[in-house]
């Protein structure tokens, strides 16, 4: 066959079928989150621009966010609920991972006897319901019926116990507390399994170095699951600034004693429902959420786009 004859040969592409199967499959779970989360989110944003003038919907812009802002009730309330809020975060962060990490890293040890026994003992307190949870420490801390009081007079420590969910200095210290106990178990699965994924050679090759026990974890694993840290880091930012539910079932509504308790959910809560002789305002607590939303956002914003990119030298 001669080069023009080549030349000549038209070279037929092959299409690929379509894969509308893909669509199909997908299409339930897609039409599920919109309706949940797209498009109540979508109308919280919208909310937020809009306020009652004399009995009708209007839009008012950034108005609300002036209100919110420079209102002196309104702004106390919230600068309050985003501080213990910061603080919530930050008990989480210096505890329930650092926590967490130590524990997977223990357990991933091959010599650990018990150890499926010990990684259902700790998780199994995050697949309990929060109200169950809330309750039974309500209970276990109380000063009157509960059994801590006689526990710490079982070791001699009696004298160190105190109302802490009832003391401005103290409750919201316990709360989180509260929510390490019974959350670890995530970031302690999520970090086993990264120490699980890291490859045997790594390992071997260390051993020949004479890289072993904690300075092994240290040196060799630690870097190489920072990226999994990462994510565990945003799951509890994004988890501690969407947090409601056990500190309304420990504290309640109001969040006591004398707001020491209120994060944003609170309060959120409060302003969109309103409670007890507050009447609520849907355009405010959409307010309110939307500033949750951009808080949550810039966050996981930041991670996505500066952080991860520095961590990406340890991936493989």
């Amino acid at each position: 066959m001669s080069d023009t004859d080549m030349t000549d040969t038209e070279i037929v592409p092959v299409k690929r079928p379509a894969r509308w199967h893909i669509l199909v499959f997908l299409a339930p779970a897609f039409l599920v989150y919109t309706a949940v989360m797209i498009l109540p989110l979508i109308e919280t944003l919208r909310l937020s621009l809009f306020n009652m003038v004399v009995g009708q919907l209007a839009f008012v812009g950034f108005n609300n966010f002036r209100v919110l802002f420079s209102d002196p009730r309104l702004s106390a309330d919230f600068w309050n609920a985003l501080g213990n809020n910061v603080i919530f975060f930050i008990i989480h962060m210096l505890v329930q991972n650092p926590v967490g990490i130590a524990i997977a890293a223990m357990l991933s040890a091959p010599n650990l006897r018990f150890a499926a026994f010990y990684r259902s003992a700790i998780f199994v307190p995050t697949l309990l319901s929060f109200v169950i949870v809330g309750f039974i420490w309500k209970l276990i801390l109380s000063p009157i019926w509960g059994i801590a009081p006689g526990m710490m007079d079982w070791v001699g420590l009696k004298w160190a116990f105190a109302p802490w969910l009832g003391k401005p200095e103290t409750a919201l210290v316990t709360v989180s507390l509260i929510s390490v106990w019974q959350y670890v178990g995530i970031p302690m699965m999520l970090i086993y399994a990264a120490l699980l994924n890291i490859p045997d050679e790594v390992l071997e090759a260390a051993e020949c170095d004479g890289i072993t026990g904690w300075s092994q974890f240290w040196k060799i694993k630690l870097p190489l699951i920072l990226p999994s840290i990462g994510i565990v880091s945003v799951l509890t930012f994004v988890g501690n600034f969407n947090a409601f539910d056990l500190i309304y079932t420990v504290q309640g509504a109001l969040a006591g004693p004398n707001g020491s308790t209120d994060i944003l959910g609170t309060l959120l809560y409060r302003t969109f429902f309103g409670f007890q002789n507050q009447m609520g305002d849907r355009s405010m607590g959409a307010t309110i959420a939307a500033v949750m939303f951009l808080i949550i956002l810039a966050g996981v914003s930041l991670y996505l786009f500066v952080i991860q990119r520095r961590m990406r030298r340890y991936q493989f």
